[in-house]
Formats: C-alpha cells, structure tokens, sequence
C-alpha cells in the first residue's frame, strides 16, 4: 500500500516505514504529524485518485529531527568592473517517519 502526499507543497510517494527529509515543519521532535493532502492511494491494486484530494484520506508520520542540507555556494560576478561575492546557503529539512496510511 502507499500514497502520493502533498507535504509543504512538494508532492512525495510514501509508505509505511519510510523515512523522508522534506521542507521544515514546525512541529515539536517526536511529534505526531497527520498530512489530508492525499492525492492518491493504492491498496493492493485498488488505485484511487482524489478530483484533487481523496476525501477521508490521511497520513500520519512521526518527527524524527530536524536537520540542514549541505551548503550550497552562489557565486556571482560581473567580468571587467571587479564586482564578485560568495554568498552560501544551508536549507533546513524535517526527518520524518511514516506511521500509518489511512483510505
């Protein structure tokens, strides 16, 4: 059985046991979390598509830690007017847990 859930407005295929990093959420460490934007669900070959979410659907997951990525460097420059910077970015990210699907 697995799903297709919109989560922070990034849509990911989920089941259970699976760990996903997805966009920071504000939820407590060992929280639990519930996500109703269930796009899809298939139960044994039995696939249902929401007209956009499929009612009465959820997914529930449990916060694991939150965390930040790697660090990106954004080099900028402009040739010949000795104009350049550095800038890095780090994105945070939510580890979570999938506990149950519910259709």
């Amino acid at each position: 059985m697995y799903a297709i859930v919109e989560i922070a407005g990034q849509q990911f295929k989920v089941e259970k046991g699976n760990k996903l990093f997805v966009q920071k959420l504000d939820n407590e460490e060992g929280s639990e979390v519930k996500f109703d934007k269930v796009l899809l669900v298939d139960n044994n070959d039995k696939i249902t598509v929401g007209t956009p979410i499929v009612e009465k659907a959820n997914v529930s997951a449990k916060v694991l830690n939150h965390v930040q990525g790697d660090t990106v460097l954004v080099f900028k420059k402009k040739r010949r007017k000795g104009y350049q910077t550095l800038n890095g970015h780090r994105q945070k990210y939510t580890e979570i847990e999938i506990q149950d699907i519910n259709a």
